[in-house]
């Protein structure tokens, strides 16, 4: 008897492609903006010609039209997208869907022909110890298969980015491998790879991988002419369980998702969830912690109702709350702050549904949320952070863009004082 996987990669390798993204990027010559070379030789002399900036990811074929799951990463700002098969035809492609929060992104092969696919497997049936296959191309070397197994599920707290739950396998991935497909014994795709943990860049046996039963909600709204990919919305605020949280709530462990706010109107409250409720299991699912259940109601969908069983004091209650569509929202203005004081280079928005949701802070959180900072620049000295929130300066409290600007024109030199919020922390600064 010969024990291979030769059977199993025959039939899967064909629907996992290479993905070649590439964009222009502008040069800025040394000279620009000196005023003696400019008056001389024109602002012209300070241009440099745009160079071509190409990225090398992987993906995977799930319908046989031609639509292909790969990392948002991998395509993002990419003006060209080229999808290479493993028999080595090339193919032009377009983007039907990108979204940075999950980090997938869904491309259309400009082609009429059917292609080989990898069926959606059921990514809730995968086992810690399960064998898999991880197909890529790493490294640009071409098409590779590495073997190991499911390491750990539901793995949360990543900080790999916005969405935070991953499958966790040892097979070897490594850069290219991004987009890839993560494969089960049956032949079914059960997660695309995206990240690695290594402090040498090289795989390390931890790699982690976006579910497929979130890649097929994904999936399912770019089919539906969907250009991105909407959560379904509860309306209400978790926290996780501390140890001495769940004595007091009798639990013998610190699980669930704790509701420490509720908006008016919405689905949770609707269904008669209270603040102080503690969610212990989506559809008889256990819950962890806000992250997994997060990931439960994501992949539910809008207009789906799902059943929660509730402890409330010391009671356990099933309740069907009916997932609602995000409420329309004004867009949130953002700006840069300017001028001399220690949050120069700093961008900020005002903090809405949207901003929340996008930098996962609490729904009750007040002040302006940070949303990028320019390099070298006074904000970077004052090591503020992508996603702090400034709730205080000079000890006025903040309630927007506006307000900020002018508490900052009103400010002094001679001392700043700041509130931050980071991580549910709160830090306060001083500067002269």
């Amino acid at each position: 008897m010969q024990l291979s996987f030769a059977p199993l990669v025959k039939a899967t390798a064909p629907a996992v492609v290479n993905v070649y993204a590439a964009r222009q990027v502008a040069t800025r010559s040394p000279f620009a903006g000196d005023p003696f070379f400019e008056q001389f030789f024109g602002r012209q002399f300070g241009g440099g010609s745009p160079r071509i900036q190409s990225s090398l990811g992987s993906g995977v074929i799930v319908d046989p039209s031609g639509i292909v799951v790969t990392n948002n990463h991998v395509i993002k700002d990419a003006d060209d997208i080229k999808v290479a098969l493993s028999d080595g035809r090339e193919f032009e492609s377009r983007i039907l869907l990108k979204d940075e929060t999950t980090d997938l992104a869904i491309l259309k092969i400009d082609a009429k022909e059917a292609f080989p696919i990898l069926a959606l497997g059921n990514s809730d049936d995968v086992e810690v110890g399960d064998l898999v296959l991880a197909i890529g191309n790493p490294f640009g070397v071409g098409q590779t298969v590495t073997s190991g197994i499911v390491s750990a599920q539901s793995r949360t707290r990543v900080g790999i980015s916005d969405f935070d739950f991953f499958i966790q396998t040892d097979a070897a991935i490594n850069p290219g491998n991004s987009g890839g497909g993560l494969i089960d014994m049956r032949g079914q795709l059960i997660g695309i790879n995206t990240a690695i943990f290594s402090r040498s860049g090289g795989s390390i046996g931890i790699g982690f991988a976006i579910p497929s039963n979130m890649v097929r909600a994904v999936v399912e709204t770019a089919r539906k002419g969907g250009k991105s990919f909407q959560r379904p919305f509860i309306g209400a605020t978790f926290q996780s369980v501390t140890p001495d949280v769940a004595e007091s709530l009798g639990l013998q462990q610190p699980y669930g998702a704790l509701i420490t706010a509720l908006n008016d109107g919405g689905p949770a409250e609707k269904a008669g969830l209270n603040v102080g409720d503690l969610i212990l299991s989506v559809e008889g699912v256990r819950v962890d912690n806000p992250d997994v259940l997060a990931y439960r109601i994501s992949t539910a969908g809008i207009g789906n109702t799902v059943k929660l069983n509730v402890l409330s004091g010391s009671q356990q209650r099933e309740v069907p709350v009916t997932l609602a569509k995000p409420p329309e929202t004004v867009a949130a203005k953002t700006q840069i702050i300017e001028g001399d004081n220690p949050l120069a280079g700093a961008e900020i928005a005002d903090l809405t549904p949207e901003t929340t949701g996008e930098f996962r802070l609490p729904r009750t959180a007040r002040g302006v949320v940070v949303t990028g900072v320019y390099r070298n620049s006074p904000a970077v000295r004052l090591n503020l952070r992508r996603g702090d929130i400034i709730r205080r300066v000079n000890g006025v409290e903040i309630s927007g863009v506006a307000n900020l600007t002018e508490v900052l024109s009103a400010g002094t030199s001679l001392l700043w004082r700041f509130e931050f919020e980071r991580n549910g922390a709160i830090i306060r600064q001083y500067i002269r």
